[in-house]
């Protein structure tokens, strides 16, 4: 497939308004409180500007925000954009997540990010999903090929993968299950990306894979997102946040010159679009799009 050349070689120069306009995807969380329902929705008005492929909503451990979730997704459909519900399914019983999936055949949702998800504290492993490629898997065969199936991938490798090969094993098992195309976790360093995609790609792996980013507008935040999920903080970025203290203007500015040459490097090697992480803001998503002259 062209888009495989192009992450091996490295040397696609293509432009990012003509190869990659509607392969932007954009995450959100589903708000907690009306007003910030009120912001999002101002939020969404704005960054629909991009165009956006599809928004994504995330689904808190164990289906904590299940409801608000399906609510933000419904929302998102009614704007007329594509809207993919993240799933996870760690602990979940099968009757329950085959309910829920028909509910968001009933929406109108055509695609899912399948996850398997972390169980809120204190509840133990049981369920009959253990992993995201059962979850695929299950989707498959109670659904068909009605949802697009999205799946994570972990550029640095997931926090609690064994050894690297375990990691590209469990994309390989999404994949052959039936996923569709692949959202990386955030990182810092395109080459983790690439030397990923290649890897993945010599083990079979025959999927899009789409880079995950995440503007940087708060240091305290990014580092605590960062220690929990893996991803590496090169230290000169670290190093950089911890200069600025607690101007957030200054962190803002450097967070989207970062950033900003983070994806040209990902658009000029050839990766097939970009997912920004939001966290419900729009501002620098919005600089960095147009220092990429979207």
């Amino acid at each position: 497939m062209v888009w495989e050349a192009c992450l091996i070689s490295h040397i696609e120069t293509t432009s990012f308004e003509s190869s990659l306009m509607s392969h932007i995807s954009i995450e959100f969380f589903p708000p907690k409180t009306p007003e910030g329902a009120e912001k999002l929705r101002a939020v969404r008005k704005t960054l629909y500007q991009l165009k956006p492929q599809f928004c994504s909503v995330t689904y808190g451990a164990g289906g904590a925000t299940q409801e608000g979730t399906f609510a933000t997704v419904g929302e998102i459909l009614g704007e007329g954009v594509d809207a993919a519900s993240h799933f996870s399914c760690i602990g979940a019983r099968a009757h329950k997540v085959r309910a829920e999936l028909e509910q968001l055949k009933t929406m109108g949702v055509k695609r899912i990010v399948a996850l398997r998800g972390d169980l809120p504290s204190g509840y133990g492993l049981g369920g009959e999903f253990h992993y995201a490629s059962d979850l695929v898997r299950f989707i498959r065969a109670h659904m068909g090929d009605f949802f697009h199936i999205e799946v994570a991938a972990y550029p640095e490798f997931h926090p609690q993968a064994a050894t690297v090969q375990s990691d590209i094993n469990a994309l390989v098992a999404k994949v052959r299950e039936g996923a569709n195309s692949a959202i990386t976790q955030y990182f810092f360093n395109q080459d983790a990306y690439f030397r990923f995609v290649d890897d993945a790609v010599k083990a079979g792996v025959n999927i899009p894979i789409v880079p995950g980013i995440m503007p940087i507008t708060s240091a305290s935040q990014l580092m605590r997102f960062s220690d929990a999920c893996g991803a590496e903080i090169p230290r000169w970025i670290r190093q950089r946040l911890h200069s600025y203290g607690d101007d957030v203007e200054s962190i803002r500015a450097f967070g989207v010159d970062v950033v900003t040459h983070l994806c040209d490097q990902l658009i000029k090697g050839g990766a097939p679009g970009l997912h920004f992480y939001s966290m419900n803001q729009s501002s620098s998503v919005m600089q960095i799009a147009r220092n990429l002259d979207l």
